[in-house]
C-alpha cells in the first residue's frame, strides 16, 4: 500500500484497514478547532491586560472565529466533495496552523480578530471534512461506533481547552495558547495524507454557487445579528445584519428548490429524522455552550479557581461524555433513535435545573454532579442525532452532510452564548445595584455611579472594582487613623464589595439556569414530537442490510430532488 495513503476505500477489496487510526486523525483535527474556542475564554484575562482590550474587542476576539467558520462550511463541504475532502482537510490545517502564528504575533485587537477570523476560514474546512472523510472511510455498519467517538471528542475539546490553556498560562503568555495549535495542525496534515484514504464524490458536475454565495450571506448575517445585537445595541449594523439574514434566507430556499444540483436540497427538512436532528443539535447545543460560558466564569471569578484548576474541574463532563455516548450503542438499537435522544435531552435538561441551585455559598461539589449529567446528555444526545443527519445524505454529499451538523452545533452555540449570555449579563447588572444599594444602606461604602456602572460590565470588572474600591479607602483612610489600619479598612470594605459582586453573579446563574431548562425543556418535547419512532434505528446501529437500503433510499430522494 505504500508510505502515503493514495487509494480510496471504494477500490479496496473489504474495509479499510487503518480505518481506526485514520480516525484518530480526524479527532485530532475536530480537537483542535473546538478548543480554539474553549480555550480562549480562559485566555481572554490575560489578553485584555495584555492588549488592553475593550468588552467590544472581547467579543469580537472570541466571535470572529465564530461568523466565518459558521457561514462558509456549507459551501467549502461542497467544495470537498467535488474536489478533495482530504485536500480540504489538509487545506484548511494548513490555514488554521497559519493563522494560529500569526495570532500569536500581532499586538494589537485588529491584528488578533483578523488572526481568528482567517483561523475560522480553516475550521470551515476542516469540520465538514472530518465527518465527511469519516463516513467515506468506514462501512456503514460501523459508522455509529465511529461517530460516538467523534462526538465524544468534540465533548472532551470543551473540557480539555481551559485544562490545556491554564497549563500553558501558568508559565507562559496568552500567545502559547495559540501555538499550541501548531504541532497539533502539522501531526494533523502529517496523518491525513499518511493514513486517510483520498475521496471525492463521483458523478458530480458542477457546484451550486450561487446557491452557496446565498448560504454564506443568510448563515453569516445571521451569526453577525446574534452576537452583535444581544451584546451592542440593536443599531444599524445588528438590523441591516438581521434584514440581509431573512432575505437571504428566502432567496437560498427559492433558489435551491429550483435548482436541479442544490448545495443543500432543503426538501429534506420535511423528513422528519432529519429535521428532528439537526433541531435536537441546535437547541442541546445551546444550552450547553450557554451554560459553559458562565460555569466557568463563575469557576474563576467566584470560586477563585486559576485557568488550570478551572480545566482540571471541566474534566468530569469529559468523561461523562464519553459514557453517555457508550451508552448510545446499546439503547439506540433497542429503543431507537427517538427514545435516545429525548432521554438524553431531558438528561440535559436535569443537569440545566440543577444549576438553578446556585447561590453565593455554592462550591465545587454543587457543579461537580450538573457537570456530569451535562457530559452524559451530550454523548447520549449528540451521537445518534450527527449519525441521523449523515445517513440522510448520500454518498455525493458527504461533506455537505458533515456541514449541515457543524452548522447547527455553530447557530445553537452562537444563540445559546447570545441568549443566555444576555439573560446573564442584565441579571447581574440587576443584582449588583440592588446589592450596591443595601452595602451603602448598611454602612458599607457606597459606589460612585462611574464605578457602580464599570462593575455591572462583568464580574470580572466588578472584582476588579472591588479592589480599586479598598485602594482608595485606604488611601483616604491613612492620613487620620494610620497606614496600617487605614489598609485593614481597605480590605474589609473591598471585600464587602467583593461578597456582593459574588452574590450577584451567583444569583445570576441561578436565574439564567433557569431560562436554560426551560428552553431545553420545551425544545426536548418538540423534538419527540418531530422524531419518528422506528425509522432511525436502522441509521444508529441496525444491521448492514437495513444501513445499505437506507442509503439507497436516500441517493433515490435525491434524484427525485434533482428532476423535481
Amino acid at each position: 500500500m505504500g508510505l502515503a495513503m493514495s487509494t480510496p476505500v471504494d477500490e479496496m477489496d473489504g474495509p479499510y484497514k487503518r480505518r481506526w487510526l485514520a480516525l484518530v486523525v480526524l479527532c485530532l483535527s475536530l480537537l483542535i478547532i473546538v478548543m480554539a474556542n474553549t480555550s480562549l475564554t480562559v485566555a481572554a484575562p490575560d489578553m485584555v491586560k495584555d492588549l488592553g482590550l475593550g468588552s467590544s474587542d472581547l467579543q469580537w476576539v472570541i466571535d470572529g472565529y465564530t461568523v466565518p467558520y459558521a457561514a462558509l462550511m456549507l459551501i467549502l463541504g461542497t467544495v470537498g466533495d467535488k474536489y478533495s475532502r482530504r485536500g480540504a482537510l489538509v487545506l484548511g490545517l494548513f490555514v488554521f496552523g497559519a493563522a494560529s502564528v500569526a495570532g500569536s504575533l500581532v499586538d494589537s485587537s485588529t491584528g488578533v480578530i483578523a488572526s481568528r477570523a482567517v483561523m475560522g476560514v480553516g475550521a470551515a474546512m476542516i469540520m465538514p471534512a472530518t465527518l465527511s472523510l469519516l463516513a467515506a472511510t468506514f462501512p456503514r455498519e460501523e459508522r455509529a461506533k465511529a461517530i460516538t467517538i467523534w462526538t465524544a471528542t468534540a465533548g472532551l475539546a470543551i473540557a480539555v481547552g481551559p485544562l490545556v490553556a491554564g497549563a500553558l498560562l501558568e508559565d507562559h503568555g496568552w500567545a502559547s495558547t495559540f501555538l499550541i495549535n501548531v504541532p497539533i495542525a502539522a501531526l494533523g496534515i502529517v496523518g491525513a495524507l499518511l493514513l486517510v484514504p483520498p475521496s471525492k464524490a463521483s458523478g458530480v458536475d458542477s457546484i451550486d454557487y450561487v446557491g452557496g454565495a446565498l448560504s454564506v450571506v443568510w448563515v453569516g448575517s445571521l451569526i453577525f445579528m446574534i452576537i452583535e445585537g444581544p451584546h451592542f445595541g440593536w443599531g444599524a449594523k445588528a438590523i441591516t445584519a438581521a434584514v440581509l439574514a431573512g432575505v437571504g434566507l428566502v432567496l437560498f430556499v427559492l433558489w435551491e428548490l429550483r435548482h436541479p444540483r442544490p448545495v443543500l436540497d432543503v426538501r429534506r427538512f420535511a423528513q422528519r429524522a432529519f429535521a428532528g436532528s439537526t433541531l435536537a443539535v441546535a437547541l442541546f447545543f445551546l444550552a450547553v455552550f450557554g451554560a459553559f460560558y458562565y460555569l466557568t466564569q463563575h469557576l474563576q471569578f467566584v470560586l477563585g479557581y486559576s485557568p488550570l484548576d478551572t480545566g482540571v474541574r471541566m474534566l468530569p463532563l469529559a468523561g461523562a461524555v464519553f459514557v453517555g455516548g457508550a451508552l448510545t450503542a446499546f439503547l439506540t438499537p433497542k429503543f431507537g433513535m427517538k427514545v435516545t435522544v429525548a432521554l438524553g435531552m431531558t438528561v440535559g435538561t436535569v443537569a440545566i435545573a440543577l444549576l438553578t441551585r446556585v447561590d453565593a455559598g455554592s462550591t465545587y461539589d454543587d457543579f461537580l454532579v450538573p457537570l456530569m449529567i451535562l457530559g452524559l446528555a451530550i454523548g447520549l444526545s449528540l451521537s445518534p442525532c450527527t449519525n441521523a443527519i449523515m445517513g440522510s445524505f448520500p454518498e455525493t454529499q458527504l461533506g455537505v452532510g458533515g456541514a449541515v451538523n457543524s452548522t447547527s452545533i455553530e447557530l445553537g452555540g452562537s444563540l445559546g452564548i447570545a441568549i443566555l449570555g444576555t439573560v446573564l449579563a442584565k441579571t447581574y447588572s440587576s443584582n449588583l445595584a440592588d446589592a450596591a444599594a443595601k452595602v451603602a444602606a448598611g454602612g458599607g461604602p457606597k459606589l460612585p455611579e462611574k464605578a457602580l456602572g464599570a462593575a455591572q460590565d462583568s464580574v470580572g470588572a466588578g472584582l476588579y472594582v472591588a479592589e480599586e474600591v479598598g485602594k482608595q479607602v485606604a488611601a483616604g483612610a491613612a492620613p487620620k487613623i494610620g497606614a496600617e489600619k487605614a489598609a485593614q479598612l481597605g480590605a474589609q470594605q473591598a471585600q464587602t464589595v467583593v461578597e456582593a459582586v459574588h452574590k450577584a453573579f451567583a444569583d445570576s446563574v441561578a436565574h439564567t439556569s433557569v431560562v436554560g431548562a426551560v428552553v431545553l425543556g420545551v425544545g426536548t418535547v418538540v423534538v419527540a414530537l418531530l422524531l419518528p419512532r422506528r425509522g432511525p434505528r436502522t441509521a444508529a446501529g441496525g444491521s448492514a442490510v437495513a444501513a445499505k437500503g437506507e442509503a439507497k433510499q436516500a441517493d433515490a430522494e435525491e434524484k427525485a430532488g434533482s428532476r423535481a
